[in-house]
């Protein structure tokens, strides 16, 4: 199965580091981060595990809960927290699913047998509290996840749902934004930008992040 932006994150039900989990259910009202590895005890997902941890309050801010997925049981993911705790000063505070028999990975398309047929890849998926899937991406195994760049994208699509705008390349909170094309009506621009905005080209007009 194939996931692409836009779709409906598949539900399912799975055992997890800290019990039985329905993901829908699981997630609520809340926006996700889901993230697979290959299995436990490697090194690269040690300290990305580690600093998913960290930032607890980063994403508990902007209302974002985190899960993890590695291929292992759910025995294996309490000796591998253990070692993640130690080895990156930390306590893992989100569950890792234990997905075993492959149900999740078949669902997320995780299983790529170029890559391995029977090892998952590095996906993240980033999802809106309608279940919606907003980011995917897929990292090679020697290359850890930059986690900044995670929250920025939640920032900018939080920003830019409740927003008429869309961010510019490199664009980081507290930074000038694009008014979308579609927006021409003089009146709700301004309603809307009272900062007022700069027009670099008809279809390229920057203004003050609104809700800053």
């Amino acid at each position: 199965m194939s996931i692409r932006l836009g779709d409906i994150a598949p539900d399912f039900e799975q055992d997890s580091s800290i019990g039985h989990i329905r993901f829908h259910e699981w997630l609520g009202n809340s926006w996700g981060v889901l993230f697979s590895h290959p299995a436990d005890f490697t090194p690269v997902c040690t300290t990305e595990l580690g600093l998913t941890a960290k930032l607890k309050d980063a994403f508990a801010e902007r209302g974002v809960k985190a899960i993890a997925l590695s291929v292992d049981p759910a025995e294996s993911h309490i000796k591998w927290i253990d070692d993640i705790n130690e080895t990156q000063d930390t306590q893992v505070n989100f569950p890792i699913l234990a997905d075993a028999d492959r149900k999740v990975s078949g669902l997320y398309d995780l299983i790529h047998p170029n890559a391995n047929d029977t090892l998952t890849v590095r996906s993240l998926f980033i999802i809106d509290p309608n279940k919606k899937v907003r980011l995917i991406i897929t990292y090679p195994a020697s290359t850890g996840r930059n986690f900044n760049e995670i929250l920025r994208v939640i920032d900018s699509l939080q920003l830019t749902d409740n927003h008429k705008v869309a961010t510019p390349a490199n664009w980081q909170d507290g930074d000038e934004v694009v008014i979308v094309p579609s927006l021409q009506d003089p009146d709700e621009i301004q309603q809307r930008f009272p900062k007022g905005y700069r027009t670099v080209k008809p279809y390229l007009r920057l203004t003050p992040q609104p809700n800053r």
